[in-house]
């Protein structure tokens, strides 16, 4: 394979697309899409989400205000919502035009989208600033998956079910699940 230097602008990472919901000063929700979003790991199966967040954002400063959060896993089905969530600002605006149905979270007072099918209910643990950017170290509370998903340990997830919407500068989905780690290592 022969490669050629584009340039440190240029961006391949692949990110999982979540709606994180948020409560306003007033009390109302704010839900507002989040792609450069991770894991990491304290100890053991202890598990952080991780999320940045750039420039100045209602979302932003709701996180920094009340330290927690929800993270809405996107589906295909759900990505209209995620767009027009990304396009209006709600600094500017309402968001109301497309209707969907939100909630409260189970452990956590966050609001939750009633039709994503993996909900991560969070604490601000930790945060790191570089330049525009704020990167939130998080406590998971508790996940919210659809009861018709099985998932036999932490890493059996058949994300062909869930069918997410990727995001890389464009937004994609998974066409199938392709094995489990170790199913391509020859005999030896």
């Amino acid at each position: 394979m022969k490669r050629k230097s584009v340039g440190t602008h240029f961006s391949s990472c692949v990110q999982p697309a979540f709606i994180i919901g948020t409560k306003n000063e007033d009390g109302s929700n704010n839900f507002a899409p989040i792609t450069w979003v991770s894991a990491t790991c304290e100890k053991g199966n202890d598990y952080w989400l991780v999320i940045s967040m750039f420039g100045k954002k209602r979302t932003k400063e709701n996180v920094l205000r009340t330290g927690k959060f929800s993270a809405n896993l996107v589906t295909t089905a759900l990505l209209p919502l995620m767009d027009y969530l990304g396009t209006h600002s709600s600094m500017k605006q309402k968001k109301d035009a497309l209707p969907f149905a939100a909630g409260l979270g189970a452990v956590l007072d966050v609001p939750i989208l009633e039709n994503s099918p993996w909900i991560y209910e969070c604490e601000v643990g930790k945060t790191a600033e570089v330049g525009e950017s704020t990167t939130f170290f998080c406590r998971i509370r508790n996940v919210q998956i659809d009861e018709t998903l099985t998932c036999a340990d932490p890493f059996d997830v058949d994300l062909t079910k869930i069918d997410p919407v990727v995001y890389s500068g464009m937004y994609h989905s998974i066409g199938k699940r392709l094995g489990k780690i170790g199913d391509f290592t020859e005999a030896e």
